[in-house]
């Protein structure tokens, strides 16, 4: 890994966003962002990249390179539905119940644990 790698691999995890990242780097830095017990949308997330590129979002959470530490578990539907997860929908319910995250069947309580705007 060279240094510069290295130093946006650092900037990512701390959910810094810096000049010549991808759109996939600002993803992961955004998501490194999300709180425990909190959620985004894949809407609300591209939104705090001035996007409306919400399938974008989707794929570079797919390829998130940092998980666990970027918590793409944290990022879901826009209705609540558990979307997307490399180790399956069962276990990313799981980590969300885990970290206090409350659900309406098998929804999340979006009222209860959204976290937007993006901080």
């Amino acid at each position: 890994m060279t240094d510069a790698t290295a130093e946006l691999e650092t900037q990512i995890r701390r959910g810094r966003i810096v000049p010549g990242m991808s759109f996939a780097q600002k993803v992961w830095a955004v998501t490194a962002r999300i709180p425990r017990g909190r959620v985004l949308t894949y809407a609300d997330l591209a939104r705090s990249l001035q996007s409306t590129g919400y399938r974008a979002v989707g794929q570079a959470l797919h390829r998130n390179p940092y998980a666990p530490g970027v918590p793409c578990h944290r990022v879901v539907g826009s209705d609540g539905r558990l979307t997307g997860y490399a180790n399956g929908l069962a276990a990313k319910r799981r980590l969300l119940q885990a970290e206090g995250i409350r659900f309406r069947g098998s929804r999340v309580d979006l009222a209860s644990c959204r976290e937007y705007p993006v901080r």
